[in-house]
């Protein structure tokens, strides 16, 4: 059995601050950058921890130095303490702390789920999302190890995908076959599983919201024609543009062997129906009747 390997690593300010220290002559240096960094603390605090208890500074210090130490891992330097800590000399601890914390807004508007709602917009909301990826990626103990510049790297690439899916899934809703949706909400997957399911039939429609008639129909006809789906699946990626296709293939070999196959099969209709809504039609299915 392979072991799994992990790197013992500490933030990457520790790392510059102990090669700051083999220099000769560092003392006036690391006096003005020690006075910067309290600064840059004492402002963490008062807004994101509390500045009149030693455990608000206490934890204010930490983040402090976990988006000073983020800031430096997206830098676009070579990855070794020298160049980590001229970088942070040229251009001072408080702009590389805002390099860190501009990171942790634009994650923040990525979509953290394939979902879109009216409380995305809300202010509030968005302030919040912005203090807990502060407190979850920044959060760094100079004592122990870090991997918040790893786990900003996987939740960046992770909401990268959700932000596409989203995108596909407004485009096919532009171009539902029965007109523009228009709804604030948006359940991302569940519109892109409508669309593959849908377009098995091959007529050229894109559907991207249906109800429990138009399910119903669908399994209806689909095992009467027996419709050659691929083909079907390839009228539809023709329709849309190149940068959706390998979201839909996807769907596609997802849905080859499971929900397509039983809209085909002998099983029971209200089976495959009742399956459909639940697993695949989310939020953009339309109930017309009980």
């Amino acid at each position: 059995m392979q072991l799994a390997s992990f790197t013992n690593r500490s933030p990457q300010l520790v790392q510059t601050l102990e090669a700051l220290a083999q220099r000769q002559n560092h003392q006036e240096i690391a006096d003005a950058l020690m006075q910067e960094l309290c600064g840059i603390t004492v402002l963490v605090a008062k807004k994101f921890s509390n500045d009149r208890t030693a455990d608000g500074i206490l934890e204010a210090y930490y983040l402090t130095l976990g988006c000073i130490s983020l800031g430096i891992s997206q830098a676009d330097i070579p990855d070794n303490t020298e160049a980590q800590l001229s970088f942070l000399l040229n251009h001072g601890a408080e702009h590389v702390f805002q390099m860190g914390f501009r990171h942790i807004k634009e994650l923040s508007s990525l979509p953290y789920v394939a979902f879109v709602s009216d409380f995305d917009n809300d202010s509030f909301v968005q302030q919040r999302n912005v203090k807990a990826l502060f407190s979850e990626i920044c959060r760094a103990d100079p004592n122990t190890t870090w991997s918040g510049d790893e786990t900003f790297r996987k939740e960046r690439l992770d909401r990268q995908v959700n932000k596409n899916i989203i995108d596909c899934a407004k485009w096919l809703r532009k171009k539902h076959y029965n007109g523009a949706i228009q709804d604030a909400d948006l359940d991302a997957n569940a519109v892109i599983a409508i669309a593959v399911i849908f377009s098995i039939m091959g007529d050229g429609r894109i559907v991207a919201r249906t109800g429990q008639k138009d399910i119903e129909n669908l399994i209806n006809r689909a095992r009467d024609s027996k419709p050659d789906f691929e083909a079907g699946w390839e009228k539809l990626l023709k329709k849309v543009p190149p940068e959706y296709h390998y979201i839909l293939r996807e769907r596609m070999d997802e849905h080859r062997g499971t929900i397509i196959k039983k809209i085909l099969s002998k099983a029971k209709i209200k089976s495959v129906l009742t399956e459909i809504q639940d697993y695949y039609a989310g939020n953009e299915l339309e109930v017309d009747y009980p």
